[in-house]
């Protein structure tokens, strides 16, 4: 089994920053996708940003709201993700849920409130 500890996130004022961790733990296999999804009330979970396991850098993907914004790396001897968020808006404004998905795996963190204020 895998568990995943988040932190970070919190209270920010529109155009600050933020920044997400994620460590993963237990029965960890490679390849893997880790990544960060975020539910705003009222609104189904959407993807932010993945990072594959594989290459120097692993692929990253972004949705497009927050491409140039935010930031996802890794660090893989940790099994870590991180996400820095710059120039936040108050869209930003959600629950953000670290995943770990790997075969037969797709494990979700506890989730971390970030909110944005104007």
């Amino acid at each position: 089994q895998v568990q995943l500890v988040e932190s970070g996130g919190g209270l920010a004022q529109a155009g600050g920053s933020l920044s997400l961790s994620c460590v993963a733990s237990g029965s960890i296999t490679q390849p893997y996708v880790m990544g960060w999804y975020r539910q705003a009330p009222g609104k189904q979970r959407e993807s932010v940003a993945l990072i594959t396991s594989g290459g120097i850098n692993g692929t990253r993907t972004y949705a497009p709201s927050v491409k140039y914004r935010f930031t996802i790396s890794r660090d893989t001897a940790k099994n870590a993700v991180y996400l820095q968020m710059n120039n936040l808006m108050p869209e930003d404004t959600a629950v953000y849920y670290c995943n770990y998905f790997a075969k037969g795996a797709d494990i979700w963190g506890q989730g971390t409130q970030v909110t944005v204020s104007l």
